[in-house]
């Protein structure tokens, strides 16, 4: 198979893939609608998206990646973040990569390092890190061109999100209104998620210099949303529904909808709680069959990278209480998703994290057509 504004076959040849745990045939989903699915979802456009699923056989895109933790896109050229050592790598055309800049002071201890990357339309690369005194949010130029690109010089847009070992959040994305959202996590002070004074456990949103927009929910805050504990994947439906994937404690992962101003209820509440002062997820999941990382939605389907749970799950925007399983343990745990410039699916594993059982070619680069 080959896909569509990828590297040619020859690539499969250059990385020795032909990923054999895969089926010659297209893969068999487990479909479920899980008990715990909100009964009443949000409605949506009558002229939304058609839900997309995998097609095909996926192709290992790159091989041998150090901890793989998000895949941003300047025009074509795919740039993937190595969260331990603060690498930002290109992918080349043959397979291979290369490191065009190491995000400087980046801290690595436990899940903290270089995490979530994103790219504006002038191409400017925005980049979350943990460095010595929490977690920042930093903006760099590039110098070159495809095949020798570089990093320019770095300025920080905000410093002091809560840090630590573990519950760092770390996704960024730009949405459909051209503001700059970040997802953060608790640090592991729960309490943090509930107090708009502080930055953990939330949703920012700001400016592409990282200024409070004057429509954000909280008057002269970032805040855009709050109450979540560990959330990494943030994305945005054809309407503007914005979708948040986040990490329980022991009971329940949770895929939301978003609202501005809204609390989405931890540490007081985990999962669908039906308290009206909290916003419900649309979806949850006990944590071993998920871990929800990164997200990303394609035409009418939101997909999720699932680290413990090792899949990779598909959402119908529509009927976002639902769900269908892809590649279940066939590439370990799964940490970043998103789409390429030419509409196929591409996600990371996350198998050399100190958490996963890594073969002799992992981390790896996955690419595969949905229709």
């Amino acid at each position: 198979m080959k896909l569509r504004n990828l590297p040619p076959l020859a690539l499969a040849a250059a990385v020795g893939v032909a990923l054999t745990a895969c089926s010659p045939s297209e893969p068999e989903p487990e479909e479920s609608a899980p008990e715990s699915a909100s009964p009443s979802a949000p409605p949506t456009s009558e002229a939304a998206p058609a839900a997309v699923l995998p097609t095909g056989e996926p192709q290992v895109l790159a091989t041998g990646l150090d901890v793989p933790w998000s895949v941003a896109f300047l025009g074509e050229t795919a740039l993937i973040s190595s969260r331990d050592d603060g690498d930002v790598l290109e992918l080349l055309p043959d397979g291979g990569t290369r490191v065009i800049g190491t995000v400087d002071g980046v801290v690595h201890d436990g899940e903290s390092g270089l995490l979530g990357l994103a790219v504006d339309d002038q191409g400017r690369l925005y980049a979350y890190s943990t460095g010595e005194d929490g977690n920042r949010i930093e903006r760099y130029g590039f110098t070159g061109e495809p095949g020798s690109l570089a990093l320019g010089t770095g300025e920080t847009l905000l410093e002091g999100i809560p840090a630590a070992s573990y519950h760092d959040g770390g996704r960024i994305a730009i949405g459909p209104d051209g503001m700059l959202y970040a997802a953060t996590g608790d640090a592991g002070n729960p309490d943090d998620a509930q107090d708009l004074d502080s930055l953990g456990g939330k949703i920012l949103r700001m400016t592409l210099d990282g200024a409070v927009p004057e429509d954000n929910p909280f008057a002269g805050s970032l805040v855009y949303s709050y109450g979540h504990r560990n959330p990494q994947g943030i994305a945005w439906a054809a309407d503007g529904t914005m979708f948040a994937a986040e990490f329980g404690q022991n009971t329940w992962d949770e895929l939301n909808i978003v609202e501005p101003g809204g609390n989405y209820g931890w540490p007081e509440v985990e999962g669908i709680a039906e308290e009206g002062d909290f916003i419900d997820p649309v979806q949850q999941w006990s944590p071993e069959e998920a871990s929800p990382s990164g997200i990303a939605v394609v035409e009418g389907t939101v997909f999720i990278a699932n680290l413990r749970g090792e899949v990779l799950r598909a959402v119908p925007v529509a009927d976002p209480g639902t769900a269908t399983e892809y590649y279940a343990g066939e590439f370990g745990r799964i940490r970043a998703v998103t789409a390429s410039p030419g509409g196929d699916l591409w996600f990371t594993t996350s198998n050399t994290d100190g958490r996963g059982d890594p073969s002799g070619d992992d981390d790896r680069l996955v690419g595969v057509e949905v229709g």
